[in-house]
């Protein structure tokens, strides 16, 4: 007697899932409520592989849960949370968030609805590593941000004449600067002999002269100068001073290990290949589309997750276009990042951005039209497992009236 198909659901969280499991009728058959632990993991499978559950359904498609079952063997299907959302008016809810009811709905969708939704397709383990790589350094660039406008906050009150000394604030020059003369007092002591006799000493290369900058000093509004606010600033400079040279020496440690990663992927020659994109740009694309060929099964799919290709609705005789919001967005800044910078190196994307400019596109439109037409070259180049070739575009070149400015 063939056995019936059993199908369950996963409402997980750092503390606790519920999991609840239905039969081919949509009557519960198991419920539970597991800790966030080697044991709960392991209660999880010998549940699911005692009622025959072959397919689970969870809301998103990483996570420690995520992982153990697909290394147990099970296929696991995505339902977004707010599929979920919606999916709970079927039976009558009041809307009201419960772990266990949702875990009953991630079920009951598998079961009426299981090819609405793609199983997940796991990376290999060198895309995860330098996912959690690229994500790191984007992280670490928003920490040093936030302390640099710490920084540059505190000196216009502190110490007004460092702030546009040199170009940047965060530059090597200027944290050895600071870190040297922390306070307006200090810096008082320079004078243009001795400015450039520190600037030679720093190996300044900049284009301004030592007269310039002391001048600068000379010529900027007074701060704090002396008494317990000059000194509390000057430790709070010399503080974020080291915290931001530090986030910088930890932020090309982890681009140095990103481009081995990169060099050493077996897709790396791809993502490398293409116009404008470095190595840091090459290894964010290749970290968020992955190397999964199965994710993405069209280029058309590929555009819809950037949410780079238009969402379209029609009623009636009513049809209107608009901005795709829901996408994966760290995705679609990889993607436009990247794609709007070519038309400075290519001709086929020069030609294609002007051409949407000219129709009246803003350049955030004129941006995400350039991603979506490089979505499919993209696309057929992982599909193909072949670098990116400008020669076997059908329409690479411009019009001879045309050129690059």
């Amino acid at each position: 007697m063939e056995a019936t198909p059993a199908f369950a659901g996963i409402d997980w969280s750092w503390q606790h899932h519920a999991m609840c499991i239905v039969d081919a009728g949509g009557r519960r058959i198991a419920e539970a409520t597991l800790t966030h632990s080697r044991t709960g993991l392991s209660k999880i499978t010998a549940l699911l592989s005692r009622h025959g559950v072959a397919r689970v359904g969870i809301e998103r498609s990483d996570g420690p849960v995520v992982e153990h079952l697909l290394r147990e063997g099970f296929e696991v299907v995505v339902i977004s949370a707010r599929q979920v959302r919606s999916l709970r008016a079927r039976y009558g809810s009041a809307g009201n968030k419960d772990d266990r009811f949702d875990a009953f709905v991630l079920a009951d969708a598998l079961r009426t609805d299981a090819g609405r939704w793609a199983p997940v397709r796991p990376d290999t383990d060198d895309t995860i590593a330098l996912r959690m790589l690229i994500r790191a350094r984007r992280d670490l660039i928003d920490h040093r941000i936030a302390v640099h406008n710490q920084l540059l906050a505190l000196l216009q009150h502190h110490f007004p004449g460092a702030v546009g000394l040199f170009s940047q604030l965060d530059l090597p020059i200027s944290l050895a600067f600071l870190r040297r003369f922390p306070s307006e007092a200090k810096a008082a002591w320079l004078s243009p002999s001795r400015m450039a006799h520190w600037l030679k000493a720093n190996s300044y290369s900049g284009r301004h002269s030592a007269a310039d900058l002391n001048a600068h000093l000379r010529e900027a509004v007074t701060g704090h100068t002396s008494g317990p606010a000059a000194e509390a600033g000057e430790v709070i400079v010399l503080t974020l001073v080291d915290l931001l040279s530090h986030l910088r020496t930890r932020q090309a440690d982890l681009e140095t290990r990103i481009k081995e990663a990169l060099l050493a992927h077996p897709d790396g020659p791809i993502f490398q290949s293409l116009p404008r994109a470095g190595a840091i740009r090459a290894a964010t694309l290749l970290a968020e589309i992955g190397d999964c060929r199965a994710r993405f099964p069209d280029a058309q799919a590929l555009a819809a997750a950037a949410g780079v290709a238009p969402s379209t609705r029609q009623s009636g005789k009513h049809r209107t276009v608009a901005y795709r919001r829901g996408c994966n967005t760290q995705l679609r800044a990889a993607l436009v990042d990247w794609a709007q910078d070519t038309p400075h190196a290519n001709p086929w994307a020069h030609d294609t951005y002007q051409r949407a400019r000219q129709r009246g596109c803003r350049h955030p439109h004129a941006a995400r039209i350039l991603t979506q037409a490089w979505t499919r070259i993209l696309w057929r180049c992982r599909h193909d497992h072949q670098p990116y070739n400008p020669d076997l575009h059908g329409r690479l070149h411009p019009p001879p009236t045309s050129r690059l400015t």
